[in-house]
C-alpha cells in the first residue's frame, strides 16, 4: 500500500474520498419490483423471495415454535454471550431516555418538550454470509427503550424457509412478535407500503446491500423515514510511537473482512510507525477466512504519514470517520481534538470489535462523511420530540404586546388578531 507522507491540504478531498457507488443506476431496476410490491403486496413479495432467495414461502410470517426451534439450536456460551452483550446495550440507551423539563420563559407561560416513541418502525436484518443479530440488539433495544408499539423484523430466510437461529434467538429475547422471512428490497417495500400479512411502518432502519440500500432511498424519497444515509463501513485510526503494531492491524483488518467496498484509513505519526503496521497487516491476512475481501478493500484503502498531531486530527475530522480508533497511550487528551467521528476507541486495548458487538455503544453509524452531520442510531432515533406551551391568561397579557407587533410587522394581521380578541 502506497504512503502519503505529510500529504498538503489541497490533496485531502482525494485521500478521503471513498469507493463510489452510484446508486441511481439501480432505480430502473428497484423502482418497478417496489411498484409491484405496492400494487400486489404478499403475492408479489413472494415472488420476489422465489426469485431472488430462491425460497418458496406459503407464510411469510415467523410463528411462535419456529422461533423456540430456532432458540433451542443456538449454543449455550452464544446465548450468553448475545444476553451479556444485550445487557450492556440496554444500559447504555436506557440512560439516554429524557425527563420532561417544563421551562417557565415568562410569568403564566409554561413550555416543555416530551419524547414520544414512533408508533410504526421497521428493521431490516441482513442474511447471507454475515446474518447480523448483533445489528438487532442495536436497532431492536432503543426501539424497544423509545416505546415503539409495533416493531416489525424483516430478514432473509435460506432455500429452505429458514432464517438464521441467532437472529431468531435474538429476536425472541428482545421479545419481538412481528418477524418476517422476507430480505432485499422486497422486505424494504413490504414495510414501506404495507401488505396483508406485513403492517405499514414510518421509519426503516438497518444495513443492506446497494439493492436494499437504493430501496431505502426510494420510499424516503415518497415519504417513509429511515435512519440514515448509508454507505459501505470505515475506519480511521491514529497511531503514534505508543501505539501497539499488531493491535492496530488487527482492527484495520477487521474492518477490510466487512466487505469489498470497506475502506480504512490508517493516520501514523512517523512512516516507521506506518511501515511496522504494514508489515502486521500482511502477515495477519494471510491467514484470515475472509482474506480476498479483505485484500480487495486493502486496494482502495491508505496509510498517511503526518507529523504534527494538530494537521493529523484537523486531517481525520475532515475524513469524518464512521469509526475512529486513537491508538495512543494519551488517547483522552487527543479525543478534544475530535469533532467528526461516529463513534470513537480510545487506547490500545479499546477494539472497534468491542463496540460493534457488546460494551453498549451503537454501531449503525454514519458513513461516507455524513458523520460531520448525523449521529449514530441511539434512543433518539425512535423518537418524535414534541413540544408544548400552557399560558394563562396572564401570561398571554404578558406576551400579547410582543406576538402583536411582530406579527402585524410580517403583515400576517389573522395571527395578530389571534391574539388581540382574546385580550379584548
Amino acid at each position: 500500500m502506497q504512503i502519503y507522507s505529510n500529504p498538503g491540504k489541497s490533496i485531502w478531498p482525494q485521500l478521503c474520498t471513498r469507493p463510489a457507488f452510484d446508486y441511481s443506476s439501480l432505480e430502473s431496476l428497484v423502482a418497478p419490483i417496489l411498484a409491484d410490491i405496492k400494487q400486489n403486496g404478499d403475492t408479489a413479495v413472494k415472488k420476489y423471495a422465489t426469485q431472488f432467495d430462491k425460497v418458496n414461502l406459503d407464510a411469510i410470517k415467523v410463528t411462535a415454535e419456529e422461533m423456540n426451534e430456532a432458540a433451542a439450536l443456538v449454543p449455550a456460551n452464544l446465548k450468553a454471550a448475545i444476553t451479556q452483550a444485550a445487557a450492556n446495550i440496554h444500559l447504555f440507551h436506557e440512560a439516554q431516555k429524557e425527563t420532561i423539563q417544563q421551562i417557565n420563559t415568562m410569568p403564566g407561560v409554561l413550555c416543555w418538550r416530551k419524547s414520544v416513541g414512533i408508533g410504526d418502525v421497521g428493521l431490516y436484518i441482513p442474511g447471507g454470509t454475515a446474518p447480523l443479530f448483533s445489528t438487532l440488539l442495536m436497532l431492536g433495544i432503543p426501539a424497544k427503550i423509545a416505546g415503539c408499539k409495533n416493531i416489525v423484523l424483516c430478514t432473509p430466510s435460506n432455500a429452505e424457509g429458514k432464517i438464521n437461529e441467532a437472529v431468531l434467538f435474538t429476536a425472541q429475547l428482545l421479545g419481538l412478535k412481528n418477524v418476517f422471512k422476507l430480505g432485499g428490497v422486497q422486505a424494504i417495500g413490504a414495510m414501506a407500503y404495507g401488505t396483508a400479512s406485513v403492517p405499514k411502518v414510518s421509519k426503516i432502519f438497518g444495513p443492506g446491500n446497494q439493492y436494499v440500500t437504493a430501496a431505502k432511498q426510494m420510499v424516503n424519497r415518497q415519504g417513509t423515514a429511515i435512519d440514515m444515509p448509508a454507505g459501505p463501513s470505515e475506519l480511521a485510526v491514529y497511531a503514534d510511537e505508543t501505539a501497539v503494531s499488531a493491535f492496530v492491524a488487527s482492527d484495520l483488518l477487521s474492518q477490510t473482512e466487512h466487505g469489498i467496498d470497506s475502506q480504512v484509513m490508517l493516520v501514523a505519526s512517523s512512516e516507521n510507525i506506518a511501515l511496522a503496521i504494514g508489515e502486521e497487516v500482511n502477515k495477519q491476512l494471510l491467514s484470515l477466512p475472509r482474506k480476498d475481501i479483505a485484500s480487495e478493500a486493502l486496494t482502495h484503502s491508505r496509510y498517511v504519514v503526518i507529523e504534527s498531531i494538530d494537521t493529523a486530527f484537523d486531517f481525520l475530522n475532515e475524513y469524518a470517520a464512521e469509526h475512529l480508533i486513537i491508538a495512543s497511550n494519551n488517547a483522552l487528551e487527543l479525543s478534544d481534538k475530535v469533532i467528526n467521528a461516529g463513534s470513537i476507541f480510545l487506547g490500545n486495548y479499546s477494539p472497534e470489535s468491542v463496540g460493534d458487538y457488546a460494551s453498549g455503544t451503537n454501531h449503525t453509524l454514519p458513513t461516507n462523511g455524513y458523520a460531520k452531520a448525523y449521529s449514530g442510531v441511539s434512543v433518539d432515533s425512535f423518537v418524535k420530540k414534541i413540544t408544548f406551551q400552557q399560558l394563562s391568561q396572564e401570561g398571554l397579557e404578558g406576551i400579547g404586546d410582543t406576538v402583536e407587533l411582530m406579527a402585524a410587522a410580517e403583515g400576517l394581521e389573522a395571527h395578530r388578531n389571534a391574539v388581540a380578541i382574546r385580550r379584548k
